[in-house]
């Protein structure tokens, strides 16, 4: 066995060996931070937690966007353009260059969250949802667009999307708590300042992110389009390295061989392409968000104990709290692909349909004897979700074809948006019925609840 210094085996030394110093510490880190993976880390978990930290601001600011509206206009707002965008653009999005993409993105969200925190009070609350319409178009088109681009920079672009979307939970309702009640800002304000946030993003691509592996695979590309040349290998670029895609060589032919990029991109190609992904990625992604968000819409709210019992000091204090509980879980399993893959996407959600069914039984019959067990169940619930999110793409990104991937991932997001649609038209219904359930059985704590005007 051959003696290798710390320094020579890329490890850093341990604190009092003879090589450790400060320089090495230093060069070491430096040289961790240059490296390519960590760069694409950093972009696309940026690119995560911008995507959809505006999506939970503005549920986070319902309440006071609304009024008295139903909150569920909201969520609708913020979800069926999404769902839309979902459904139609993987068919037609590959035409336009990413960079050109994500400018629109950026315009998009800015606009939109200016168009909600502009619009003076008298004014219809139609125009702040035609705000909320174009944050959702921008999330909807981010979200198929960053995950068809993790097809060119592997699993650890996938690693950091993942856990970038699901901390955008905690900081987006975090952030506008902050922002109105610790640091006193008006509600105007809060979302002037949200409007800014999209400008991370085109630091994470024009910046952060290396444009090496875009490029050669739009060079690649451009090669492979051309039938004389097809043979000769010589003139290809090498691939990327094994540490940027976990498929060697994945993107040298964006086609078949033979395959003209037309064909390739044709309606009746792709739509073979989506069909083939239903059965073992977009159908269970799409049951798990059925499940969790009929939970957090139409379940949590009525999920009350005794206030005595409770860590809170009033009713309203549960479900605020749910939702923290539910985004710790989800941030948790979506930043876990490192370490822990689930390749049976059934089984979670399976599992998170067995948490909607038991929550419901207690709303109706009240027989889980304490709320820390509820605690418990939400964050199981947040769990659950987010691993099968992020293991669903995960899993296209290593078993379909190279030349489906990027059409795959995006086609693939149509599932959680459509699975939230369901949820919350479920939840309307469901949540008014709990609540009475309750109330004709001598538990009236849902009627007790009232909302924080400060």
């Amino acid at each position: 066995m051959t003696n290798r210094t710390p320094s020579s085996s890329g490890l850093l030394p341990m604190p009092g060996a003879p090589s450790s110093s400060w320089a090495v510490y230093t060069a070491r880190l430096q040289s961790l931070l240059r490296h390519p993976d960590t760069k694409v880390v950093v972009a696309f978990w940026l690119f995560g937690l911008i995507n959809n930290v505006l999506y939970v601001i503005i549920l986070s600011a319902a309440q006071d966007l609304v009024g008295s509206v139903p909150k569920g206009v909201v969520l609708l707002a913020d979800v069926l353009p999404s769902f839309f965008t979902k459904l139609i653009a993987p068919y037609f999005i590959h035409r336009i260059p990413y960079n050109i993409r994500v400018l629109v993105f950026i315009a998009l969200s800015a606009v939109g969250m200016l168009m909600v925190a502009l619009t003076p009070p008298s004014k219809s609350v139609a125009v702040k949802m035609a705000g909320v319409v174009l944050a959702s178009l921008s999330s909807g088109g981010g979200e198929l667009s960053f995950l068809g681009l993790t097809h060119y920079y592997g699993q650890v672009s996938l690693a950091g999307w993942g856990s970038g979307t699901g901390a955008a939970g905690l900081v987006g309702a975090g952030l506008y708590v902050v922002l109105t009640e610790w640091w006193g800002f008006s509600v105007k304000d809060s979302l002037l300042f949200s409007a800014c946030l999209p400008v991370v993003m085109f630091v994470s691509f024009f910046v952060i992110l290396p444009r090496g592996p875009l490029r050669d695979a739009t060079r690649r590309k451009e090669y492979d389009a051309l039938p004389e040349d097809e043979d000769d290998s010589s003139t290809r670029a090498p691939p990327e390295t094994a540490l940027l895609n976990p498929e060697p060589g994945a993107v040298i032919a964006a086609y078949p061989t033979g395959q003209h990029p037309g064909e390739a991109h044709s309606l009746a190609a792709n739509l073979k392409r989506a069909r083939a992904l239903v059965v073992p990625y977009m159908m269970p992604l799409f049951l798990v968000y059925v499940a969790e968000y009929t939970i957090n819409q139409g379940v949590a709210p009525t999920l009350l104990f005794p206030v005595e019992e409770s860590p809170f000091r009033e009713f309203r204090g549960f479900y605020p709290f749910y939702g923290f509980l539910y985004q710790l879980g989800v941030f948790i399993s979506r930043s876990s692909t490192p370490f822990v893959r689930i390749r049976h996407l059934y089984v979670p959600s399976f599992l998170q349909i067995g948490n909607l069914a038991l929550l419901i039984l207690h709303a109706l019959y009240f027989f889980i004897p304490s709320v820390y067990i509820i605690f418990v169940v939400i964050f199981w619930e947040g769990l659950l979700g987010g691993a099968v999110y992020v293991n669903c793409f995960a899993e296209i990104l290593e078993k379909v074809p190279s030349e489906d991937r990027e059409f795959s991932l995006g086609a693939a997001t149509v599932s959680d948006s459509g699975g939230i649609c369901v949820a919350a038209l479920i939840g309307i219904a469901l949540e008014p019925r709990l609540c009475a359930y309750q109330v004709a059985h001598g538990r009236d704590w849902c009627r007790q609840i009232k909302a924080s005007h400060s």
